[in-house]
């Protein structure tokens, strides 16, 4: 089945499980002291919500690029709707992965 959709990302790896993934990885990126399940998915990550700055997102940026071979390029228009939420990270990262 796999062969018929190459590009689609596998379902274990989509949606929550993928939330919760990224989560760890942010975690653990920017040395946070809260637990990933504490991230909410809907939760701003920049500014008000997570309480981000532009440097963790630069961080996190790389990581998902290293991690998931994911593009992010810090002059990207779409940075704001890409990093506005961890679920709609999880969406882009689902949508553009290469690993």
């Amino acid at each position: 089945m796999s062969e018929l959709a190459p590009n689609l990302p596998p379902a274990h790896e989509t949606g929550q499980a993928l939330e919760h993934e990224l989560a760890e990885l942010i975690v653990a990126a920017l040395n946070l002291e809260v637990p990933a399940s504490a991230i909410d998915p809907e939760a701003r990550l920049y500014g008000e919500g997570l309480g981000l700055d532009s440097i963790d997102i630069l961080e996190i940026a790389l990581v998902v690029s290293k991690h998931y071979g994911v593009q992010l390029r810090a002059d990207d228009a779409a940075n704001t709707q890409i990093f506005r939420s961890l679920r709609q990270l999880a969406a882009y990262v689902a949508a553009h992965r290469t690993n």
